[in-house]
């Protein structure tokens, strides 16, 4: 069973009937939606009469279908939600919507620096892919590890777990990243500077290191650090 507008003279050739389920509250959402808007201000932003918004929101007559979708778009509304109260259900993510990205074993040192060689996968973390798309990253080129340490407290601590995007090898200006260097992996913020890197610890308890440009190739970065969780 479908309304018809109350009022037919008043309804446009393009307006059509819709199931009334829920209709006797459409001027309450309109009301609603609009907020502090004068029904005149709403009317010329949504491409109607103000004597129809008035009309809606006298309770007189109701919106045909192609008016209430440009009601809707002009109130950032859902048009399900703004006709009957219900809004349309997003579909469940299915599992091809994740990227599964290995967590290792492997301890990053937030500092005194410790590597284990011949590291392990211990599980794998889940991730959309269309959050990680938003971020410009590839789930082939992302892993996982855990920091060890203090010195990039408050920023990082210990038993956070970490995401390296392997693909950025290189400083971009300044940012988190994890290196190698003297064979202990760290999680570091990295400056580059005119004569070579800064290795910066977020604690200030603990002192800079720098790079010079002469020994640039002992510093290996696996990757920068593009996101963080842990227990609070």
């Amino acid at each position: 069973m479908g309304y018809m507008e109350k009022n037919e003279d008043r309804k446009s050739p393009g307006e059509h009937s819709f199931p009334a389920s829920g209709i006797e509250c459409f001027r309450d959402r309109l009301l609603q939606a609009m907020g502090s808007e004068k029904p005149r201000a709403f009317a010329k932003r949504a491409g109607v009469s103000e004597g129809a918004v008035r009309s809606y929101l006298s309770g007189d007559t109701f919106p045909g279908l192609d008016r209430l979708v440009h009601l809707a778009q002009a109130l950032g509304s859902d048009a399900q939600w703004l006709a009957f109260g219900k809004e349309e259900l997003t579909p469940a993510p299915q599992m091809d919507d994740y990227a599964l990205v290995p967590l290792y074993d492997a301890q990053c040192s937030a500092g005194g620096g410790a590597w284990n060689e011949g590291c392990r996968v211990l599980t794998h973390i889940s991730f959309t892919r269309y959050s990680l798309r938003k971020q410009g990253l590839t789930p082939d080129h992302l892993s996982a590890i855990r920091v060890d340490g203090e010195s990039m407290e408050p920023i990082l601590h210990s038993g956070d777990t970490v995401l390296i995007d392997h693909t950025r090898t290189s400083v971009e200006g300044e940012g988190i990243y994890v290196l190698r260097l003297d064979g202990h992996l760290y999680a570091k913020r990295l400056q580059r500077q005119f004569d070579g890197i800064a290795i910066i610890s977020a604690n200030k308890e603990y002192e800079k290191i720098f790079v010079p440009r002469d020994r640039m190739d002992e510093l290996e970065i696996v990757g920068r650090a593009v996101w963080s969780a842990g227990w609070l």
